[in-house]
């Protein structure tokens, strides 16, 4: 079988959606003739954990481990609950930054680049240097964020003339995020100097998007293919919900605020007796502090329910028996081709998807493509109104459904063989 080395920082028990990516790659990758051995950090620090993924892993998958050493311990010494919010993408307004909190983003910003996880480029090719020929590796891939692993993989193509994969799961100075990070001009310009270096020196790109392969077509020339994320498990036959519910799953961060939304259904519960009885937001993962201020804002607290994080199955349960899927994305011309991973578990749950996002969003067009849901831009607080009304009429009568076209081509099974036939014409 031929043998791949991937290289990534999140993994069980890492939670969330980008440790999700890699480890069904790896389950399937053998049925089509490939042998991952994955390496990943020893003790890492993961702002979300999902213990139960930990069983997800295949008992006969090689996994390699190193330590690493990462500032978050020394800078948690000056504010530990502000550096668990930053590491976990929940950066607070401008206004309403602390001095404490502006003053970790310019030192993650400027001192840390690409990012944290820097340190633990070195010994990591010190290390998969031996391993590579021990092991007769002829083709390595490494997945970011954080990027710094794409420098790991740069370094060892140099070393060891292995066949290099770049995976983007987002892109890199173009992700929201980046703009907060206080970046000198200095600090900006080496983060888009490194970006180029890696996307120059691959074999081969992957990326999430159509949006982002033209992003990175107009930096490089070095082949882009396009490998969306996608679901696992089909959910299990289940109880819809009794009230009308809108459920968002994964993290609400500070420039994702759907105000439309709130205004909408501010403006729905004062006109309709009936939907002010059953409407019921359930807002599973992180949940930052301007999101609830606009709920309180918009007299929607009574309406809500904060059920935090949960672990992958009890998110796939809410997911299938919810009434309505909130999909949200921050209003920018840099996050028209984010698409997050809950889309495609999204469109197997088979409930009606409220995408409301940029102008020209991919997966709000997706949605729409696949005949899921409804796609409004940000400021659409009438089409948004208007949409919830229909589905709150089909929800009395019983008959609110979606049946989602043309979606097995994201099963995780399928995808993996699109990425074996990848490997190996490389």
């Amino acid at each position: 079988m031929q043998k791949v080395l991937i290289i990534a920082y999140y993994w069980p028990p890492a939670g969330g959606p980008g440790v999700q990516r890699w480890l069904n790659f790896v389950k399937y990758l053998p049925e089509f003739g490939i042998e991952p051995i994955v390496y990943v950090p020893e003790n890492p620090t993961y702002p979300i954990q999902d213990e139960r993924l930990v069983a997800d892993i295949p008992k006969e998958v090689t996994i390699l481990k190193q330590p690493i050493f990462e500032p978050y311990g020394l800078a948690a010494l000056f504010g530990k609950k502000q550096t668990k919010q930053i590491s976990s993408g929940l950066i607070p307004k401008q206004k309403k930054q602390t001095f404490l909190e502006r003053l970790l983003l310019w030192i993650r910003g400027n001192l840390f680049i690409p990012d944290a996880r820097k340190f633990w480029v070195k010994p990591s090719v010190k290390y998969l240097t031996g391993i590579i020929k021990q092991q007769q590796i002829t083709t390595l891939i490494t997945t970011g964020p954080p990027h710094s692993v794409h420098l790991i993989g740069q370094k060892l193509k140099r070393k060891s003339g292995v066949t290099w994969w770049a995976d983007f799961r987002d892109p890199w100075t173009t992700i929201g995020y980046h703009k907060k990070l206080k970046l000198t001009r200095l600090a900006a310009n080496q983060h888009k100097r490194l970006e180029r270096q890696i996307l120059l020196a691959a074999d081969g790109l992957l990326v999430t998007s159509d949006k982002t392969k033209l992003e990175f077509q107009n930096i490089t020339k070095t082949p882009i293919h396009v490998l969306t994320n996608g679901y696992e498990i089909e959910p299990k036959p289940t109880i819809l919900d009794q009230k009308f519910t809108l459920a968002h799953i994964g993290s609400l961060l500070t420039d994702r605020n759907p105000i439309a939304l709130w205004q909408a259904l501010s403006e729905l519960v004062k006109e309709n007796y009936h939907f002010a009885q059953e409407l019921q937001l359930n807002l599973i993962g992180v949940v930052g502090e301007d999101i609830k201020d606009s709920l309180a804002f918009y007299q929607l607290e009574d309406y809500v329910t904060y059920l935090g994080y949960l672990g992958h199955e009890e998110v796939l349960e809410h997911q299938a028996k919810s009434q309505v899927l909130l999909l949200l994305e921050i209003d920018s011309p840099e996050t028209q081709g984010i698409i997050p991973g809950k889309l495609f578990e999204y469109l197997i749950a088979k409930r009606p998807i409220l995408a409301i996002g940029p102008k020209y969003w991919e997966a709000g067009e997706r949605v729409e493509r696949h005949q899921a849901g409804r796609y409004h831009i940000a400021t659409d607080k009438d089409g948004i109104k208007e949409n919830l009304v229909l589905w709150f009429n089909a929800f009395q009568n019983q008959s609110l459904e979606v049946n989602p076209i043309n979606i097995a081509q994201y099963h995780r099974k399928a995808l993996t063989k699109r990425l074996a036939q990848l490997l190996a014409w490389a």
